[in-house]
């Protein structure tokens, strides 16, 4: 009889998907448009024009910018595609929302770039725990990527998983009967 330990883990053929890895780098930086208004209240085009003019914009080089508004103030949506045009070239992505929202915006973006061809037809632990806090909306985001293509998708570690989808599985593991939902993007 052998006495060799055999890691049924490491034999098992799943794929490990760690979304931390996902994570946007750095924190980003913020153009806050109440900076620019008049009395605290109105963007006035001429002089908002003239600011930017002004502006050193060298302090957003290679930086991720969110554009926003702190005050309770209107804004017309040329000012923010103003701020844009002048960010292009020097920033490295720009998005109009808060710097939370941008940083959710730069993760599903680092999510959608991932190759799920690689996939195909593997059996996939999400891994659920780490150093960084993971919001729901990147394991409902990896999970409507994974569908079309996998055999089998878990939450966890591969020693302890929670069963999410199974290709061809009955309802009671695949509340929608195994269809995958569309996303309405804007």
């Amino acid at each position: 009889m052998s006495d060799a330990i055999i890691n049924k883990v490491a034999n098992s053929g799943l794929i490990t998907i760690d979304l931390e890895s996902y994570l946007p780098s750095g924190d980003a930086a913020t153009f806050d448009l109440k900076d620019h208004l008049f009395m605290g209240l109105i963007l006035k085009e001429k002089d908002f024009r003239e600011a930017l003019k002004k502006m050193d914009w060298a302090i957003y080089k290679n930086e991720y910018v969110a554009i926003t508004c702190s005050a309770d103030a209107i804004i017309p949506a040329w000012a923010y595609m103003l701020v844009v045009t002048y960010l292009k070239d020097i920033a490295r992505d720009s998005y109009v929302g808060t710097a939370a929202e941008m940083q959710k915006h730069l993760f599903l973006k680092q999510l959608a770039a991932i190759d799920i061809n690689e996939f195909a037809d593997q059996r996939i632990v999400v891994k659920g725990c780490g150093d960084s806090t993971i919001d729901s909306y990147a394991y409902a985001e990896i999970t409507r990527l994974l569908l079309p293509v996998v055999k089998s998708i878990m939450y966890g570690e591969p020693c302890s998983t929670v069963p999410v989808y199974k290709k061809g599985a009955t309802a009671s593991l695949n509340p929608s009967g195994g269809g995958t939902s569309q996303q309405h993007r804007p």
